[in-house]
């Protein structure tokens, strides 16, 4: 295909480049707890073997952080840095990483007398000084409570374009044009609007483009592959994350599903002629990444797959989430929400609490409830 990449400006992330003058970055995230620094440098590695630009890991305290300076001895992996809720720890961080990305969403968890305003002048003066590159991520679960306010709740798309619009607007005025921005959802036709109509407003900023809970292979790599298709076959999208529920040993297939796609984009071989079916089951879980607080949520999330096969013909959403950062926010939307904590699995309905859990417990409870909802909507 010949396709005309939006002029997006070029933003250098450690030795690589992002922007339209640059072929498509593709990124993964590690899965290991970022303290364990022997299997985090060994995922890394393997990441930057399997041909990742970036590898993203998450920091959420100070011993995270102490550990980022002995990766980054480590590798010459082109690093970036999740703060999760603390964006404090940037000035504890940046000096090791080569990107820092901060979701608008959490900058109201800490310093809350702070505004928002404050906290990211901070973060632009720290990544200014280390040489770093930003990342204003935008996520559907977690969307700034301000904006969210502002308009119809069933309006979700409006309040994250308004979000990035407004970070991207104080970063220019203080000088800071090295950044990127994402704007994620589950759902690939929601990606596909957000960031077109994002892109329309802001063709100068780079887009890091991502299907957020993609899910189980394969059919995470069909939603995410959707969504791509229709972007980046529109010149939209300066870098890819396929975000997959896989174990940790098979992380690097996110970087062999992001280069696949983006090959088959530019050779013509497309496959999103066919919608996803707004009729049938829709399993979304989020990637494993190092905020899973037990791994046996991988595996339940396949067990959940092969357990509700017998409901693939039912207009029915399922999230299967990881972690307690994006798990109480985004299983609100789904019918049946799980997040997983260490020992527990917390279930909602509908956003409503059901109970936690555990691990062995969770998939009758489950059944249980999918079962009531079939027999609502048949009646």
């Amino acid at each position: 295909m010949s396709i005309q990449r939006n002029p997006t400006r070029s933003v250098r992330v450690g030795s690589i480049s992002i922007g339209s003058k640059h072929p498509i970055a593709v990124q993964s995230m590690t899965a290991t707890h970022t303290r364990n620094i022997d299997a985090t440098v060994e995922q890394v590695n393997a990441l930057a073997a399997a041909g990742a630009d970036v590898v993203r890991i998450a920091v959420d305290s100070d011993q995270d952080a102490e550990a980022l300076a002995e990766i980054r001895r480590q590798t010459t992996a082109n690093l970036s840095v999740d703060l999760q809720e603390n964006y404090r720890l940037a000035t504890k961080v940046a000096p090791h990483v080569n990107k820092i990305r901060y979701n608008p969403g959490h900058l109201y968890h800490h310093e809350k007398t702070k505004s928002w305003q404050e906290k990211v002048t901070f973060l632009a003066s720290v990544a200014r000084e280390h040489d770093c590159a930003l990342r204003v991520g935008v996520n559907c679960g977690s969307v700034d409570p301000d904006k969210k306010n502002k308009f119809d709740a069933h309006d979700t798309i409006t309040p994250m374009i308004e979000s990035a619009s407004e970070h991207c607007q104080l970063l220019d005025e203080l000088g800071f044009d090295r950044y990127v921005v994402s704007l994620k959802d589950s759902d690939p036709t929601k990606v596909v609007e957000i960031n077109q109509r994002f892109a329309a407003v802001r063709p100068d900023v780079p887009l890091h483009l991502g299907v957020t809970e993609a899910g189980l292979p394969p059919d995470g790599i069909i939603k995410t592959r959707i969504a791509f298709e229709q972007l980046i076959g529109r010149g939209i999208g300066d870098t890819i994350r396929v975000s997959l529920t896989v174990p940790n040993s098979r992380k690097p297939d996110e970087i062999a599903a992001g280069r696949e796609i983006i090959d088959d984009i530019y050779a013509g071989r497309l496959r999103s002629v066919v919608a996803l079916n707004p009729k049938a089951l829709n399993i979304i879980s989020c990637p494993s990444c190092s905020r899973v607080e037990n791994e046996e949520f991988v595996e339940l999330a396949q067990k959940v797959k092969e357990m509700t096969r017998y409901a693939q013909d039912y207009a029915i959403t399922i999230a299967v989430m990881g972690c307690r950062v994006n798990g109480p926010g985004e299983t609100d939307e789904a019918d049946l929400g799980l997040w997983c904590g260490p020992t527990r699995v917390n279930l909602k309905r509908g956003g409503e609490p059901l109970g936690a859990f555990t691990y062995e417990e969770i998939l009758p409870r489950l059944k249980s409830e999918l079962d009531q909802l079939i027999s609502l909507r048949g009646s």
